[in-house]
């Protein structure tokens, strides 16, 4: 039986482990987080839900259609109206949160969490994958879904260098950070509907209101998306300050009375900024290795979808031959 490692339970880990199973790969994914999804992130606070990653997608290619269509079916994914937010085309969340989606896509799969990956070794036989824990893992193959300056660090970490068409590839791929603010009310919120706007002035890009979104109904709560630039600038700093610092600049819409609690999460690599142009990289080891996720090819949830896909049919295709 064929055999992967997958290093990352994102959306491109997902697909791809997915895609293998169904071909009869014995697959294991590896993942450094308590839960699976990256930046498909929902956290609880207190007694409600706040999505604080991605906060929707949108669908272009067939074969992401055919899932969402399965996922609508089942109640994981909802459509959400954005005209009034001035988003034209349909957008797509997880029905209780972004995290539903990759909760549904894991089940059935080998998936150990809280294992970082530290050392890759391996020789023309296989491939091993040794953790933070101690553990040890074996297979054929490797596919790497983690952001490319991770992918590079675990690389160079291992002594494995990379020629340097697929190092310049690879350190090409950069990313926009994000602080995420994640605020418990009250009170309703006051954002205007459909509880999404978008702002990108005074270091906030976007605010949303969970609770119109749909998946907050017992409590509400407001995600804050800071710019870029705002992120770059309190990366490294007082996190619950640079948090107060943009929900100062809300306070019509959210009253500083209404907030009971709130947290920040830091995201180093939230939006892929300057992507390799194809769906994956394959780079030369003894064993086969790819390289994917949304640093690759369309970017965002559906390129991470269509980057798995790919990886995955490489693999299968590369031992029918």
């Amino acid at each position: 039986m064929n055999s992967c490692i997958i290093i990352g339970a994102g959306m491109a880990g997902l697909t791809a482990a997915r895609e293998l199973t169904n071909y009869g790969w014995e697959v294991t994914i590896l993942d450094k987080g308590r839960g699976v999804g990256g930046r498909m992130a929902t956290r609880r606070i207190d007694h409600t839900r706040a999505d604080h990653g991605a906060q929707y997608f949108s669908v272009r290619t067939p074969e992401f259609r055919q899932l969402l269509d399965q996922l609508t079916a089942e109640g994981i994914a909802e459509a959400w109206d954005l005209s009034e937010a001035g988003i034209e085309y349909p957008r797509y969340f997880g029905a209780q949160g972004m995290s539903t989606i990759p909760k549904y896509l894991a089940q059935g799969l080998n998936i150990a969490l809280q294992e970082r990956a530290i050392l890759i070794e391996g020789d023309e036989a296989s491939c091993r994958v040794t953790t933070e824990s101690g553990n040890t893992f074996r297979a054929d193959a490797l596919l790497l879904t983690i952001p490319a300056p991770q992918a590079l660090t675990l690389l160079g970490d291992s002594d494995l260098n990379l020629p340097e068409a697929e190092q310049g590839a690879l350190q090409a791929i950069t990313y926009q950070p994000c602080l995420a603010v994640i605020a418990l009310l009250n009170q309703p919120s006051r954002i205007p509907a459909p509880g999404m706007q978008i702002l990108e002035t005074g270091g906030i890009e976007k605010v949303i209101d969970n609770q119109q979104k749909g998946i907050a109904p017992e409590q509400a709560t407001v995600t804050i998306h800071a710019t870029p630039a705002f992120s770059v600038e309190h990366l490294e700093g007082d996190l619950r300050a640079a948090g107060q610092k943009l929900l100062d600049q809300l306070t019509e819409w959210v009253p500083a009375e209404s907030v009971t609690e709130y947290q920040v999460h830091r995201w180093r690599y939230s939006l892929a900024e300057v992507r390799h142009p194809e769906g994956y990289l394959e780079v030369p080891m003894p064993f086969p290795t790819l390289l994917g996720g949304d640093g690759f090819g369309m970017g965002n949830v559906e390129g991470a979808f269509q980057s798995g896909r790919q990886m995955a049919r490489a693999l299968i295709e590369g031992t029918n031959t």
